[in-house]
């Protein structure tokens, strides 16, 4: 059984549906990638192009030598798979054949794979069943000596207790000499003392760390901003030295926060995710991929995360919008985070019932944003998450009948009452998103998906009219409003 774009069950005979422009535009691993891929959505670009009912899209493009690039599209992972050269993924060349394929103009017509295609797609889905196969058994790939992993657990435990005991002395000694006067001391003085958190292998503290080096260059105030942070990393470093009185969630949480690895535990826990928002954050070193889900059955918000090398985008890319059936496994402690495991049915996208080349079938029902409140309960709900982790920058949340307006040089979403309001982070002020969400509103209420903390509430999606968030009728659509629902701010 295939699921729709909001869940429902599609046709059992339905072939796998065509994504839409926005959702192929939200996997580009960064603004080069869009420009790119937009300008290969041509049908001059290509040859041998094809699309099969279960979800594989393959063609060849023409490229600066004399052979074209083969390239083939698994969108059920999706997967990616091109003769070029680059590193990213998916590539300009992906992009451009997906999206020709969502334009719907007849370019790439439904078939047989080609012979290339057929045998990258044959190996791929052989593995996956493999690795199902696996887990279902209960079998494990590779067997981890027991005693000589906590051997090195401990041998690195001791490390970041000897950095987290350094670190407070470093912070007692800044405290002896006054904040204010750390300004005159340089980002140097910052940088060692979070590369000899590194030695102690202890990346959170490190960055952290790093994190304070910045304040006092940031504007009026930083004193009092530098303490609060000065406050947050010494409840850090107590909290590991005293780790063995703690509960355990808050322990896993403490280990997660100093850098440690932890493994996804507990039962897995099936349902139809849907994919709220994917966005990608670099430090120069590690680019970190954030994948939100919300569960239609369970109601449980889900966070995937991953991380690849610099200039290499992580897996999994999911596109906002589809519907999953499968199992994720959570994390230790009180975050969100889980793994990503067995998929028991194909990623589906809505299709745009007035698109060219549109299949002959019912529209799929409109995906309907996750249950939500007001700004008010917003704040709430990251204030208790606080009481699991003092540590959160930030806490997943849904905001119903709420309104853009501008007020004081930024924008917030106030209650469509007028009872309270939640300012917008400078992040999202940055950001294009941010037009979309002013022309979905159209002065009117509207449901959105986002990240609430200290510094605001950063939007990730949006739902208007006919998206059963109350949305006012004739409001003003944006891109991605039309039988989809969702709206991408990110």
């Amino acid at each position: 059984m295939l699921l729709s774009h909001g869940g429902e069950p599609l046709p059992a005979t339905e072939s796998v549906a065509r994504w839409t422009v926005e959702q192929v535009l939200s996997l580009a691993p960064d603004d080069a990638s869009r420009k790119a891929g937009n300008k290969l959505a041509a049908a001059g670009h290509w040859s041998g192009t094809g699309f099969d009912g279960s979800g594989a899209v393959w063609g060849l493009c023409k490229g600066s030598g004399s052979k074209p690039y083969q390239t083939v599209v698994d969108t059920t992972g999706p997967a990616y798979k091109c003769s070029c050269p680059s590193r990213k993924f998916p590539c300009k060349h992906a992009l451009g054949l997906l999206l020709l394929r969502a334009s719907g103009d007849g370019a790439v017509h439904q078939g047989e794979p080609a012979d290339w295609a057929e045998q990258w797609l044959t190996a791929r889905r052989g593995r996956a069943e493999a690795k199902q196969e696996a887990a279902a058994s209960g079998e494990a790939a590779d067997p981890v000596d027991g005693a000589a992993a906590r051997k090195r657990a401990e041998r690195r435990a001791e490390r970041v207790t000897s950095g987290a005991l350094e670190l407070e002395q470093r912070l007692t000694d800044l405290l002896r000499g006054g904040l204010a006067t750390a300004d005159r001391a340089g980002y140097t003085l910052w940088e060692e003392t979070a590369a000899r958190m590194v030695d102690a292998q202890a990346p959170g503290l490190a960055g952290r760390v790093r994190e304070l080096g910045a304040i006092p260059g940031s504007g009026p105030g930083w004193p009092v901003r530098l303490l609060e942070e000065c406050g947050l990393l010494h409840l850090l470093d107590t909290a590991w030295l005293g780790r063995e009185r703690l509960p355990e969630p808050l322990a896993s949480t403490v280990r997660t926060r100093v850098g440690l690895p932890l493994s996804a535990e507990g039962p897995p826990v099936r349902d139809r995710w849907l994919v709220l928002a994917q966005y990608d954050m670099a430090d120069g070193r590690l680019t970190s991929r954030r994948i939100w889900l919300y569960g239609r059955e369970s109601g449980r918000t889900a966070l995937l995360l991953s991380f690849g090398a610099a200039g290499r985008a992580p897996e999994p890319a999911l596109p906002v919008g589809v519907t999953i059936d499968a199992e994720l496994t959570p994390y230790p402690g009180g975050g969100l985070r889980a793994d990503l495991g067995r998929r028991f049915t194909m990623p589906a996208a809505s299709v745009r019932p007035d698109a060219p080349g549109a299949p002959d079938a019912p529209a799929p029902v409109p995906g309907t944003p996750p249950p939500g409140g007001s700004t008010a309960a917003a704040l709430a709900a990251y204030g208790e998450a606080l009481r699991g982790d003092p540590w959160l920058d930030a806490w997943p949340v849904t905001v119903r009948d709420v309104i853009p307006v501008p007020s004081d040089g930024g924008w917030q979403l106030a209650d469509a009452k007028g009872e309270s309001a939640l300012p917008l982070s400078s992040a999202a002020l940055s950001r294009p998103g941010l037009w979309k969400l002013v022309a979905l509103s159209g002065g009117g209420p509207v449901t959105v998906f986002g990240e609430v903390g200290h510094r605001g509430f950063d939007p990730f999606a949006a739902w208007g009219v006919g998206a059963g968030c109350g949305g006012r009728s004739g409001a003003a659509s944006a891109p991605g409003d039309a039988a989809d629902g969702i709206v991408r701010l990110i």
